[in-house]
């Protein structure tokens, strides 16, 4: 076959292909030429979903009649400033990419109807369909530009049958505003579908309440503030609490120079700050925002600039890590403390049934609290009476403590508190677990946790990988006061055990830590497999659901809480203690 040239129109939709993928696409070069053209306000509207229909309206710079002839030429950009266009140095550009075949790839698939009008000069209006210009002259508009997309991809039916249901591609084009408009707080936002106001943000809000705005209201009050510097790179935004999370990870938002990026460098750095505070299948709300010199960063590795390559990604994972490990820090035993509502309103909703006077036994303490017990009668025995610990102190009566004054223990699982505002209820294992694991890494920055030879050297049978992990980690796992050795070729040897663990499942432990190596060694430094140990560790150590504790041993535990960072939320991201008001109760008594 010989090789001939393609022809103007061939060219024009294939370059279009790659910027305007769907709607979405479209409408995001439209914002950004808006955003950069210097707007207060921006207006969006769609129909069904972009597909049909897509207009952008903006109060910017706008154009005369020569620009906007030029802005609808292939490779014509105002992007490129004037001390750069000689030498090409496109790496400088300072605002939201190289947008040169933006407006001319959109007209080549659609129709597309410009508008725009300098303030002091007359507006002017071009319209082209699928790359022919069919019709220009004057427009009567305010100042600043008016963009319309109508038929998407109607005339090239390869490319209108992969779009998606109208739902999908109105939800991904609210996304786009969405992370636009959380990039320029300065900037006014509004955003209508089929009619339908859907968002609308005024300007000039600070960035926490335009973060706020677009994701979750709630999120102002179980979220912290992220500020780092480090060599030339500082790091902003918000990050949610980690009891403050998201099945899916749609609620990340990353920003590098004001730029939405979509980068696995900083979605990995981002889960490995959180991995000990998070399950698995739950994932961080946060909103970050990177400001790198742009001689640090590539921007156009990618046609839609949605992906950014860094000149030193060690340095900039390192700073999304400890940027919000720090920040994370200072939040201290802070947790989304509100019940859930939906097992409040159930419970409120059930019948009250009274139960068989024998179906629960009641045993006081030595402070004078109670202690209720569910009773579980046999017929091979009486029904077990409850009982405490002997206390050593009486139970101090003052209520003056964030977490309150422990008046009880429930089900053996959950310590209850009394507090000046509430009552406070603590899982004690999640508690007892968060609390283990930071008492590990103190030790460890101490210089190495302390450990506790067994009497008896224990063996462990695992499978040979198992036991290469282990063995290659020896020298870390001893850091951290667990001592093994190989003993065959299935076995390792357990000489000693942290002594903070106490008395812990050895086998367990060794089983636990030969999976985790498994999971995570190769993608993780030295620090943060350290940190996957000692919370596999912690899980094992802590005080298990079912111990009968006495009353100091519950109040040691809250105070210890109160001191301690991130006891708020155990080692996999649950919450440790929730929050009933004073007021939620009355609503549960109907005194409200």
């Amino acid at each position: 076959m010989s090789i001939r040239r393609l022809p103007p129109n061939l060219i024009n939709r294939i370059a279009a292909g790659e910027v305007v993928e769907r709607p979405a696409s479209a409408l995001k070069e439209l914002v950004e030429n808006a955003v950069d053209a210097g707007a207060c306000r921006i207006s969006v509207r769609l129909s069904a979903g972009g597909i049909d229909g897509i207009e952008v309206v903006d109060d910017g710079c706008g154009m005369d009649a020569d620009s906007m002839a030029l802005a609808l030429e292939r490779h014509a950009t105002s992007k490129l400033p004037e001390s750069l266009w000689e030498a090409g140095a496109i790496e400088g550009v300072a605002t939201l990419g190289f947008r040169g075949e933006a407006l001319p790839s959109i007209a080549s698939v659609a129709r597309l109807t410009l508008e725009s009008r300098v303030r002091g000069g007359e507006g002017w209006r071009r319209i082209v369909d699928n790359g022919e210009l069919v019709e220009e002259g004057p427009a009567a508009l305010p100042p600043g530009t008016r963009v319309r997309v109508e038929g998407l991809f109607e005339r090239i039916p390869a490319r209108r049958k992969f779009l998606r249901s109208p739902r999908s591609e109105y939800a991904a084009c609210l996304d786009v505003v969405r992370r636009l408009a959380m990039a320029r707080p300065e900037i006014g936002f509004a955003v209508e579908h089929d009619g339908r106001r859907v968002l609308s943000v005024p300007p000039g809000e600070t960035r926490p309440e335009r973060v706020a705005a677009l994701t979750d209201r709630a999120l102002a009050d179980n979220s912290v503030a992220i500020d780092l510097e480090r060599a030339g790179h500082v790091l902003g935004g918000v990050a949610g609490l980690p009891t403050f999370n998201r099945g899916i990870a749609d609620h990340q938002y990353l920003f590098v120079n004001g730029r939405p990026v979509r980068d696995k460098l900083l979605v990995g750095a981002v889960r490995g700050a959180y991995a000990e505070m998070l399950a698995r299948d739950r994932h961080a709300v946060v909103a970050l925002f990177l400001d790198v010199p742009a001689d640090s960063v590539d921007v156009n590795v990618h046609p839609a600039k949605t992906e950014v390559r860094f000149r030193d990604p060690a340095l900039v994972r390192g700073l999304i890590v400890s940027g919000l490990r720090r920040a994370l820090d200072e939040a201290g035993h802070r947790v989304v403390q509100a019940a859930d509502a939906g097992a409040m309103a159930n419970w409120q909703a059930e019948p009250m049934t009274a139960p068989a006077p024998e179906a629960f036994a009641w045993g006081p303490t030595t402070g004078g609290d109670l202690l209720l017990r569910e009773a579980r009668p046999t017929f091979l025995s009486p029904p077990p009476v409850a009982r405490a610990e002997p206390a050593s102190e009486p139970v101090p009566s003052t209520t003056a403590h964030p977490l309150g004054v422990a008046r009880g223990q429930v089900a053996r699982t959950y310590i209850v508190a009394e507090a000046e505002d509430g009552l406070v209820i603590v899982d004690q294992h999640a508690a007892h677990e968060r609390l283990v694991l930071e008492r590990l890494r103190r030790a460890l920055a101490a210089g190495g946790a302390p450990r506790q030879a067994l009497l008896l050297p224990e063996v462990i049978e695992l499978d040979e990988p198992a036991c290469d992990r282990l063995e290659d980690r020896a020298g870390e796992l001893a850091e951290m006061g667990l001592e093994i050795e190989r003993f065959g070729v299935t076995a390792v040897l357990v000489r000693a055990v942290p002594a903070l663990l106490g008395q812990s499942d050895v086998a367990g432990l060794i089983r636990d830590l030969a999976d985790e190596i498994a999971a995570h060694d190769q993608a993780l430094s030295l620090r943060e497999r350290l940190d996957h140990v000692a919370a596999t560790m912690a899980c094992h150590g802590s005080v298990r659901a079912g111990r009968v504790l006495s009353v100091p041993e519950m109040n040691a535990l809250l105070r210890e809480m109160e001191v301690t960072p991130h006891s708020g939320q155990c080692n996999h991201g649950r919450p440790t203690w929730v929050k009933l008001a004073h007021g939620d109760i009355e609503k549960l008594f109907g005194r409200r």
